[in-house]
C-alpha cells in the first residue's frame, strides 16, 4: 500500500459495467474503509466498496433497507461544531493541540499559521492539490492548517479517497491528523466505543498520509513523518465549548494495514463473476427507483462470496440482505464469529444438531474426522443437559420463620 494507487483502464471499463451505465461511483470514506478492514474475508464487501456500488441502494431495491446512520440533526450540530473549531484560522484547533503537545514546543502565534487552499476539480485533482499544499508548508518549515483535505490510499487494487477533518504541519516536519466529533468529552472522557471508532478512522488517515510523507520526505530533503498521536476534538461536557485529548492509534494502524492488505484484489473478485453480471439498478426517470426485478439484483449479489457476521449490521448496508440469507441457509456465521470459530468443521445449524443429537454415530463423524473436539464437546454438552433435565428436583419444605417480636 505504499505506492500511489492506480487503476488499469480494463479495471476501470469492468467496474463501470458493474456500476452500470452513467452511473457515478459513491466515494468510500474512512469509516467505510474501517469497516471493510473489520472484515477483510467479505469479498462481497470488497467488491462493492471498490467498485463504487451505492450499498444502501442496492440494498433499498433487494427489499433489505439499512436501519442505521447518522439523524440530521446530528449531522448538523457536527458541522456546527467543526465551523466553530476551525473558525479564525484554527487559532482555537491549533491551542488545543499545542496543550496536548510534549513540553517545550513553541506555541504558534496566530499569523504564523499557514492555511492553503485545498480546492480543486475532482478526488484527484483535489488529492494532488492535498500533496503540493503538504509540500510546500513541510519546506516552508512552519506552521500550516490544512482543512478537509483529500488524501488516497489503495484497498483491494482500487483507488478510495478519504477526506480527514484536518491535518496540522509541525514547523519539525511532522504531521498530525485531527477528528473532530460531535459526542461529548464529560470530566475528560468520552464512550470508548465511539472514541475507539473515532480512532480506526483516523488510522485509515495516517495510513493514507505516510506515502505521501515519504513522496515530500525525497522532495525536500527533510525528515517528514506522520506522527501516530491523533488529536480527537469533541465538546466538552455538555457545553458547545471543545475540548481535545491526543489518541495513540498504533494499534488500529498496524490492524487496518494488515486487514487491507489481506483484501483480495477487486480485480480478482470481478474476473470470477459471471459473465454480464451487474449490479445496475436501472434507475427510472426521477433518477431513484430500482426498476430492474430484485431477483435479478439478488442473484447478481450472491454471486459474490460474502462474510457476514452479526457485527456487520452496525457496519455495512447490506448487513440485513446477508443476514436473511445466513439464516435461510443455516448458518453458524449468524451466531457470531466465536461461536462459528468453536464449531471447527460444523458450517450449519443443522449438522451442529445432528452432531449433538442422540442420533448421532458414536464415536461421533464430523467433517474434521472422527475425534473432532467440536463434536465430541457438543456431544459431552447435549449428554450433561440430558442428564439435568432427567433429574427431578422436588424442593424441601421451608423452614419457619421466626415470628415478629
Amino acid at each position: 500500500m505504499a505506492g500511489r494507487p492506480a487503476a488499469t483502464p480494463s479495471l476501470r471499463r469492468r467496474l463501470t459495467e458493474l456500476r452500470g451505465p452513467g452511473v457515478r461511483p459513491r466515494s468510500l470514506d474512512a469509516r467505510a474503509l474501517a469497516a471493510l478492514a473489520a472484515n477483510p474475508g467479505c469479498r462481497r464487501r470488497a467488491l462493492l466498496d471498490g467498485a463504487g456500488i451505492d450499498k444502501a441502494a442496492l440494498a433499498q431495491a433487494l427489499g433489505s433497507p439499512a436501519a442505521y446512520g447518522q439523524s440530521q440533526f446530528a449531522i448538523v450540530r457536527g458541522h456546527a461544531f467543526e465551523a466553530r473549531v476551525t473558525s479564525d484560522g484554527g487559532t482555537e484547533l491549533l491551542r488545543l493541540l499545542h496543550e496536548r503537545l510534549p513540553p517545550g514546543t513553541p506555541p504558534p502565534a496566530p499569523d504564523e499559521v499557514a492555511t492553503p487552499d485545498l480546492s480543486a476539480a475532482g478526488p484527484e485533482g483535489r488529492t494532488a492539490r492535498t500533496a503540493l499544499a503538504l509540500r510546500e508548508a513541510t519546506a516552508a518549515g512552519g506552521w500550516a492548517l490544512l482543512r478537509h483535505p483529500m488524501l488516497a490510499v489503495e484497498v483491494a487494487g482500487s483507488p478510495a479517497y478519504v477526506e480527514p477533518d484536518a491535518v496540522v504541519v509541525h514547523p519539525d516536519g511532522s504531521w498530525t491528523v485531527v477528528e473532530i466529533k460531535s459526542f461529548p468529552m464529560i470530566d475528560g472522557a468520552a464512550d470508548a466505543a465511539k472514541v475507539g471508532a473515532a480512532a480506526r478512522q483516523a488510522a485509515v488517515y495516517v495510513l493514507a498520509l505516510e506515502p505521501v510523507a515519504g513522496h515530500v520526505g525525497a522532495y525536500t530533503g527533510r525528515e517528514v513523518t506522520v506522527r501516530d498521536r491523533v488529536l480527537l476534538v469533541c465538546p466538552k461536557d455538555f457545553s458547545n465549548l471543545p475540548t481535545a485529548a491526543a489518541v495513540d492509534v498504533r494499534k488500529q494502524l498496524a490492524t487496518t494495514r494488515r486487514q487491507l492488505a489481506r483484501l483480495t484484489r477487486v480485480e480478482d473478485i470481478a474476473g470470477a463473476l459471471p459473465e454480464g453480471t451487474t449490479f445496475d439498478l436501472r434507475l427510472g426517470d426521477d433518477g431513484k427507483t430500482a426498476t430492474r426485478p430484485p431477483e435479478e439484483l439478488a442473484e447478481a449479489v450472491e454471486a459474490v462470496g460474502a462474510a457476514y457476521a452479526p457485527e456487520c449490521l452496525a457496519a455495512c448496508e447490506l448487513a440485513f440482505h446477508c443476514r436473511k440469507r445466513s439464516r435461510e441457509e443455516g448458518a453458524v456465521e449468524t451466531l457470531g464469529r466465536g461461536v462459528r470459530g468453536e464449531l471447527g468443521g460444523l458450517r450449519t445449524v443443522a449438522e451442529v444438531l445432528a452432531a449433538a443429537g442422540p442420533g448421532a454415530p458414536e464415536p461421533p463423524v464430523a467433517p474434521g474426522g472422527p475425534d473432532d473436539p467440536a463434536v465430541v464437546a457438543l456431544r459431552r454438552a447435549a449428554a450433561l443437559r440430558a442428564e439435568a433435565l432427567s433429574r427431578t428436583v422436588v424442593p424441601g419444605p421451608r423452614a419457619e420463620e421466626p415470628g415478629c417480636h
